[in-house]
C-alpha cells in the first residue's frame, strides 16, 4: 500500500510525525509526504526531521503567502501533479487548513480515497476558514479518524451515520506526540537566564484577533496588566509582532521569537498558566497539566471547557484578567482520558493496514 500524506504547517508535520512513525513499523506500506509550503518556519530545518524522526518531505511544493483562495486553488493543482505521477491507495490528510483541504479536493477527484486526521471538530463558527476547512474536507473523507467522542458526535448530527465513509475515535496524535516527545523538552536558547518562580506562557495569532486592532489591543492590554502581578512571556508569530508595531501598542511583557516545537514542551512543562488563541496550545496545556484561558469566542475543543480545564474570553480585557488571576498556577488532572491513550498513530496505521 501506497499513502501519500499531505501537510503544510509545522504543527501538521509534529501530527504526522507521530503516524509515519506508526506507518514505517508495517512493511507493507510505503509513504511519501508532501509539503506545500503553506507556512514558512525557519525552525523546520534538517535538524527539525532529525530530531522528530520522520523522513524528510518527498515534494516541497512551496505554495504559501497568498489569499485562501489563491492558495488553496495552486495547491490543489500541485498536488494533483504529484498524485498523478505516485497513484497512492490512499492521501493522508491533517487538520483544518488550506493545504487539508486542497488534499482532500486533489485526491477525491482523482477517486484516490482520502483519510482526515482530526476529523469531527467544529467550532461552528463559519467565519473562521479552518471551520470551512474542516466541514469540506470531512464531507469528501472515506476514513475519520476522530480525535474525541465529541468529534464523532458531530459527525453523526450532519448525517455521517447514513454514509458510507468510515469513523473511528483512535484519539488524538498530539496526545501522542506530548508524551513521546516530552524528553526531548529543552529551555529556549534566547531563554538561557530565564528563572522565574512563576511565569504566565502566551501566544497570539489567530486571525479573529490580529485582523481586529481593537481586540488586539485588549488582549495587549490585559497581558500588561497581568504582567504587572505574574511575568508573561510570549513567542511571537511575526505577523502579530508586525501588526503591533504598525498599531504602536506598548507592550510591557516580554516577546520572544517563535520556539521550536521541544522548547513550547519546556515552556509548557514550567509555566504556571497558559493564555492564548491557538488551537493547539488549549490540549497540550492540558497534556502538562496546566490551566488555560483562551482568547477566542468559540473553541474546537469543547470537552476541555466541559471539563473546567480551560476558560473561553473572547478578547475581552477584564474577563481574560479576572480569569487568569483565578487559573494561574491551579493544577488540573487529565480527566477521564479526554484525548485517548497516546495511541492513536498506532490505531490509524493498523486500521490502514486493512483497507
Amino acid at each position: 500500500m501506497k499513502i501519500v500524506t499531505i501537510v503544510g504547517a509545522r504543527p501538521q508535520f509534529i501530527k504526522a510525525a507521530v503516524v509515519s512513525r506508526a506507518l514505517s513499523k508495517h512493511d507493507n506500506i510505503s509513504e511519501l509526504i508532501v509539503h506545500t509550503g503553506q507556512h514558512y518556519d525557519t525552525n523546520m530545518s534538517d535538524v527539525f526531521f532529525d530530531e522528530m524522526e520522520i523522513p524528510k518531505p518527498a515534494y516541497t511544493l512551496g505554495v504559501g503567502g497568498s489569499s485562501h483562495g489563491a492558495m488553496t486553488g495552486r495547491q490543489l493543482e500541485k498536488i494533483e501533479e504529484v498524485l498523478l505521477k505516485e497513484n497512492p491507495d490512499y492521501v493522508l490528510v491533517y487538520g483544518d487548513t488550506n493545504s487539508t483541504l486542497a488534499g482532500a479536493l486533489a485526491a477525491v477527484k482523482l477517486n484516490i480515497p482520502v483519510a482526515h486526521v482530526e476529523a469531527g471538530l467544529r467550532s461552528f463558527n463559519m467565519k473562521m476558514p479552518e471551520e470551512i476547512n474542516r466541514i469540506l474536507t470531512d464531507q469528501v473523507s472515506n476514513i475519520l479518524f476522530c480525535p474525541t467522542n465529541t468529534a464523532i458526535s458531530n459527525l453523526i448530527a450532519e448525517g455521517f451515520e447514513n454514509k458510507d465513509s468510515v469513523k473511528l475515535n483512535v484519539g488524538d496524535v498530539m496526545y501522542d506526540a506530548a508524551m513521546f516527545y516530552s524528553k526531548k523538552a529543552k529551555k529556549p536558547s534566547d531563554l538561557a537566564e530565564l528563572n522565574l518562580p512563576q511565569f504566565i506562557l502566551t501566544t497570539i495569532h489567530r486571525a479573529e484577533n490580529t485582523d481586529s486592532p481593537q481586540r488586539l489591543e485588549n488582549i495587549i492590554t490585559a497581558l500588561n496588566e497581568l504582567n504587572e502581578k505574574t511575568p508573561v512571556l510570549c513567542p511571537i508569530h511575526p505577523r502579530t509582532r508586525k501588526l503591533i508595531n504598525k498599531l504602536q501598542l506598548s507592550v510591557k511583557f516580554r516577546l520572544v521569537d517563535p520556539v521550536s516545537y521541544f522548547e513550547m514542551i519546556w515552556l509548557l512543562q514550567n509555566c504556571n498558566l497558559v493564555v492564548t488563541d491557538s488551537g493547539g496550545l488549549q490540549k497540550e496545556a492540558y497534556f502538562f497539566g496546566k490551566s488555560c484561558i483562551t482568547m477566542r469566542d468559540q473553541t474546537e475543543w469543547v470537552e476541555l471547557i466541559e471539563a473546567g480545564v480551560n476558560t473561553l474570553v473572547g478578547a475581552d480585557k477584564d474577563l481574560i484578567v479576572k480569569e487568569a488571576l483565578k487559573a494561574i498556577g491551579k493544577a488540573i488532572t487529565t480527566v477521564d482520558n479526554l484525548y485517548g491513550d497516546a495511541n492513536a498513530g498506532s490505531k490509524i496505521a493498523e486500521f490502514l493496514e486493512t483497507q
